[in-house]
C-alpha cells in the first residue's frame, strides 16, 4: 500500500511513495492530524540527489519494523528541501542550534505545533561512531514524549527563540567603508589553502561567491594575491575529480582537500555560478583553459539538464545501479577497450593506474598540460560516448525558479562574452518559459514546476535570482520586455518581502504561517536571497535612475558590513554587493540600431574584458521612448552615428561616437 506521497509532484517525495512509513507531505492534513492526535512529528528533509538520504531510506524507511514504530507513535512528514527552502532553513537552524552541525538527510522531531525539540542528520540502522541506532532513538523519543512532554515543548520553544535571534544583526556600521573589503580579503588570504587552493579542509566546497568577490577586489585594487587565490583554485578544481572530465560540469564538493574524490551528484546551482566565475576569470586573465571550462559547463547543461520546454532541471544523482559514482569511474581495461592505441597517452595524462584512486577504480583527474588536453579531445569524446552506454544516474527533472534564474544569468552573460548564439537562444527560451509557466495570473512567482504543473508560493530567492537573470538577458539582447518584467518583479519583491527596517524576509507577507518567518542572511551553496536582492537593486537603480532601489540596497549592505568582514566565507554575495556599491559604477546608454556596424563597434568596447561594475542600455533612435530603462530615454544620435553616453556619480560625460573615445571614458576612474 502506498502512503500520502503518491500524488506529489516532487521526484524526491515520489522516491518514498512506496515506503511502509505512512509519510505525509507538509500540508494542513498532516499538521492537523498531529494536533488532533497529540503525536510528535518526525520531519525528514532531503533531496533527490542526496546519497545519504538514499542510504537512510534503504536502511530505515523501507524497514517494516521502523515503519511500525513511526506509524504508531509519530506523524511522519517528508519534505523536499529544494521545494521548501523555508522549512529547510528553519529546521536546519534548529538542528544546528541543538547539535552544532547540520546536513542532509535532516531528521527533526517536532511538537504537534511544529516546535523542534530534538534532531540530527543521518541516523544508522545500527549504532555507529557514537550515533544511536534509529530504532533506539525512536523508542527513546516515544518514552520522552510520554514522560516529559511539557519539558520537550518548552525546549522546542526555546530553540525557536534561538533561531529567531539569528535573524537579527547585532552590530551595524555607520556607512559603507572601502576598508571593509580590504579586511575581508586579508581574512580570506589568511585561511586560503596555499597548497591545493580553496578554503578549509575536507570536505571542500567550490565557493564561487568568494571567488567572484576576489575577482572584483583584484579589479579595483590590482591585488595579485586576490587573483592568485582565484586562478589557483579554479585550475585545481578543473583538473580534479570534482570536475567531470568527460561530460563537463562540476560535482557537488570534494570529500578530500585536494579536489580528487567528489560527492558525485551534480547541482544546477553550482554549475551556473561556476560557469560565470570561470568566464570572468578568463576575461581577467585571457587563459583559454578557463574559457574552455566555462563553455564545457554550459554545454553540459544544454545537453543533459535542459527540458524541451526551456526550463533547466535541478540535479543529477550521485548513485547509479545502487553505487555512488559508478557511472563516472573507470578501470584501465575499460579505457583500453575504448581507446586502443591512444589509451596509454590518455591514462598518463589523467592519472589512471592499475590500483585506482577510488574503491579500485579511477576517478579521472587531469595531470597534463593544456596542450595535451587539447590533443586528447577526441579521446575524451570517445570515452564519453562509451560512458553514455552505461546506466545513467537519476535526474531530478523539476524546475525551480530561483535556480533557473542563476542559470539564465550564466547563459545570457556567456552568450555576449563568447559570441555563442546558441547560448543566447537558450537564455531567451528559458526566460520565456519562466514568465509563461512560473508566473501566476496575479503576476506573482511560483516556486517549482514539473511535467506541466507549477506550484508553491515563490520565495525571496526566486524573485532576486530571476531579476538578476532578466537584467543580464536584457543587457545581452536589449529587448525591452526583459527589463520591464525585471522591474515589475522588483516592485512585487519590495511590496511582499521587505521588512519595516528595509531588509527582506525569505517568505512573503502572505506566506503560510510557520513557527518563525525565516530571514537567511548568510550564503549557503546559493547566495543569500537578501544579498542577491541588494545586488540586483543596485543594477536596477543604475538602469532606472531611481535612487529608491539604491537606497534599499545600500541600507541592507551597511547592516551586513560587520558580518562580511568577520566571516567572509559566509557572506560572499554581500561582499560582491558591497564591492558594487563602493565602485562608482558606470551607467552606459547607447543609441543606435543593434545590427549596424557603428553600434556593434560601441557594444564591442563595453563588452570587452572584465567589467563588473557597469550597466548598459541600448535603444534605437527615434521618437520618445516610454518603455525600457530611463537611462536611455531622451538620448539621441550625434552626427547621425551610433552614440554612447557614459554616466557615473549622477554625472554624464559628453556623448561619444568612436570606440576609442568610449574606451577612454570607461577606463577613467
Amino acid at each position: 500500500m502506498g502512503n500520502h506521497l503518491a500524488n506529489s509532484n516532487s521526484p524526491y517525495l515520489l522516491q518514498h511513495a512506496d515506503n511502509p512509513v505512512d509519510w505525509f507531505p507538509w500540508d494542513k492534513e498532516a499538521l492537523e492530524k498531529a494536533r488532533t492526535e497529540q503525536k510528535p512529528i518526525f520531519l525528514s528533509i532531503g533531496y533527490s540527489a542526496c546519497h545519504w538520504c538514499h542510504v537512510m531510506a534503504h536502511e530505515s524507511f523501507e524497514d517494516p519494523q521502523v515503519a511500525a514504530i513511526l506509524n504508531s507513535h509519530f506523524i511522519s512528514i517528508k519534505v523536499d528541501r529544494e521545494e521548501r527552502p523555508d522549512l529547510d532553513r528553519i529546521y536546519m537552524g534548529a538542528v544546528q542550534a541543538m547539535t552544532g552541525r547540520g546536513g542532509w538527510p535532516l531528521s527533526v522531531f517536532l511538537t504537534p505545533d511544529g516546535y523542534p525539540f530534538y534532531g540530527g542528520t543521518y541516523f544508522p540502522a545500527e549504532p555507529r561512531y557514537g550515533i544511536p541506532a534509529f530504532t533506539d532513538l525512536l523508542l527513546a523519543i516515544v518514552d520522552a514524549w510520554r514522560e516529559r512532554r511539557q519539558e520537550l515543548i518548552h525546549g522546542g520553544k526555546h530553540v525557536t527563540s534561538v533561531i529567531e535571534a539569528r535573524n537579527t544583526v547585532p552590530a551595524q556600521a555607520a556607512g559603507l567603508e572601502p576598508e571593509a573589503l580590504d579586511a575581508a580579503s586579508q581574512n580570506l588570504q589568511g585561511s586560503f589553502d596555499e597548497l591545493f587552493g580553496g578554503w578549509g579542509t575536507a570536505p571542500k566546497f567550490p565557493q564561487p561567491m568568494i571567488l567572484e568577490f576576489l575577482l572584483r577586489y583584484h579589479y579595483t585594487t590590482h591585488s595579485s594575491q586576490a587573483l592568485q587565490m582565484v586562478t589557483q583554485t579554479l585550475e585545481a578544481m578543473a583538473r580534479g575529480g570534482i570536475y567531470d572530465q568527460l561530460g563537463g560540469g562540476f560535482h557537488r564538493y570534494s570529500v578530500d582537500n585536494h579536489w580528487l574524490t567528489p560527492h558525485f551528484e551534480k547541482m544546477s546551482y553550482d554549475n551556473s555560478q561556476l560557469a560565470r566565475v570561470y568566464l570572468h576569470a578568463w576575461q581577467v586573465t585571457g587563459h583559454e583553459f578557463l574559457r574552455t571550462i566555462a563553455e564545457e559547463i554550459l554545454d553540459y547543461v544544454l545537453r543533459e539538464m535542459t527540458d524541451a520546454t526551456g526550463g533547466f532541471y535541478s540535479t543529477q544523482d550521485a548513485d547509479s545501479e545502487g553505487e555512488e559514482g559508478r557511472f563516472f569511474v573507470w578501470t584501465r581495461s575499460e579505457i583500453q577497450d575504448a581507446l586502443g592505441d591512444e589509451a596509454e597517452a590518455f591514462m598518463a595524462a589523467y592519472n589512471v593506474t592499475h590500483h585506482g584512486n577510488f574503491e579500485g577504480k579511477n576517478i579521472l583527474m587531469f595531470a597534463g598540460d593544456t596542450d595535451q588536453r587539447t590533443a586528447l579531445a577526441e579521446a575524451r569524446r570517445r570515452l564519453h560516448e562509451a560512458r553514455k552506454r552505461r546506466i545513467h544516474p537519476g535526474r531530478d527533472e523539476k524546475v525551480l525558479t530561483a535556480w533557473n534564474g542563476l542559470m539564465l544569468a550564466a547563459f545570457a552573460e556567456a552568450a555576449r562574452a563568447l559570441g555563442r548564439e546558441d547560448f543566447q537562444e537558450t537564455a531567451q527560451r528559458n526566460a520565456g518559459f519562466l514568465l509563461r509557466e512560473m508566473r501566476g495570473e496575479d503576476g506573482r512567482l511560483l516556486r517549482a514546476w514539473k511535467a506541466g504543473e507549477a506550484r508553491l508560493n515563490g520565495y525571496l530567492e526566486d524573485y532576486a535570482y530571476l531579476i538578476e537573470g532578466l537584467l543580464e538577458l536584457y543587457q545581452t539582447t536589449f529587448e525591452t520586455r526583459w527589463f520591464v518584467v525585471a522591474q515589475e518583479l522588483t516592485e512585487t519583491m519590495i511590496t511582499h518581502f521587505q521588512t519595516p527596517d528595509g531588509a527582506f524576509h525569505d517568505t512573503s507577507d502572505d506566506h503560510e504561517t510557520l513557527i518563525t518567518r525565516p530571514r537567511e542572511l548568510q550564503d549557503n551553496a546559493t547566495p543569500s536571497g537578501s544579498a542577491l536582492a541588494a545586488t540586483a537593486l543596485l543594477k536596477l537603480g543604475g538602469l532606472t535612475g531611481d535612487s529608491r532601489y539604491v537606497n534599499i540596497a545600500q541600507r541592507a549592505i551597511v547592516e551586513m558590513q560587520p558580518m562580511m568582514v568577520q566571516y567572509p566565507l559566509g557572506y560572499g554575495q554581500w561582499l560582491q554587493a558591497a564591492s558594487y556599491a563602493l565602485s562608482r559604477p558606470k551607467e552606459i546608454a547607447i543609441v543606435g540600431r543593434h545590427e549596424t556596424p557603428d553600434t556593434r563597434a560601441l557594444l564591442a568596447v563595453v563588452r570587452s574584458g572584465y567589467r563588473p561594475f557597469q550597466v548598459v542600455a541600448l535603444a534605437a533612435p527615434g521618437p520618445a521612448r516610454t518603455a525600457g530603462p530611463f537611462l536611455v530615454q531622451d538620448r539621441n544620435l550625434v552626427g547621425g552615428q551610433a552614440t554612447a553616453y557614459v554616466c557615473m556619480d549622477s554625472t554624464c560625460q559628453s556623448p561619444v561616437t568612436s570606440p576609442e573615445m568610449l574606451r577612454t571614458l570607461l577606463e577613467k576612474e
